[in-house]
């Protein structure tokens, strides 16, 4: 398993996603919503927002993953915040990156993985919106266009103070 590297710039990207003040935080439904739409959306059985901590990858949203983080060094988002855009791994086992990931080879048998990283203003990756199967697949033109825009919902919630998509529920 190929660890991700560190950025040079991580010490800003940690005070980037440390300003936002949600680490740790317990569920919001405008979050969650997200997460549960792009499962439905892809037909997937696993859905993440995921923040990508100094020695862990922490979900602020999930859906069909029972673990509320994993380590930095295993996490598929360590990789996926070094790059700028939408990438997508159609068979993990096939990507040296990935392919004895104990997330590969073992439960939950990663075998497809798509993100969106969460760029915020800055120009610093936080994290990611990821979609997650268990049989390698791809995605089309279409599909990677809805992978974008519900990132930038991720983006757009993770910068307001309160927003239009809470509600009651969520206070």
């Amino acid at each position: 398993m190929l660890a991700a590297p560190i950025p040079l710039n991580d010490e800003e990207r940690l005070a980037a996603l440390h300003a936002l003040l949600i680490l740790d935080t317990p569920p919001e439904q405008r979050f969650d919503r997200i997460a549960a739409f792009a499962a439905q959306e892809f037909d997937v059985p696993t859905a993440l927002v995921s923040l990508v901590d100094r020695n862990r990858q922490w979900f602020k949203a999930r859906v069909g993953m029972a673990m509320c983080e994993t380590g930095r060094d295993v996490s598929f988002c360590g990789h996926a915040i070094l790059a700028a855009e939408t990438l997508v791994v159609p068979d993990t086992t096939q990507d040296a990156r990935f392919a004895d990931n104990p997330l590969v080879a073992g439960a939950p048998h990663i075998r497809f993985y798509a993100f969106a990283p969460l760029v915020m203003p800055s120009g610093h990756a936080v994290g990611t919106l990821c979609v997650l199967d268990t049989r390698p697949r791809t995605l089309d033109a279409t599909e990677l266009s809805i992978l974008a825009t519900l990132r930038d919902l991720l983006v757009n919630e993770l910068l307001a103070e309160e927003s239009p998509l809470q509600d009651a529920g969520d206070a």
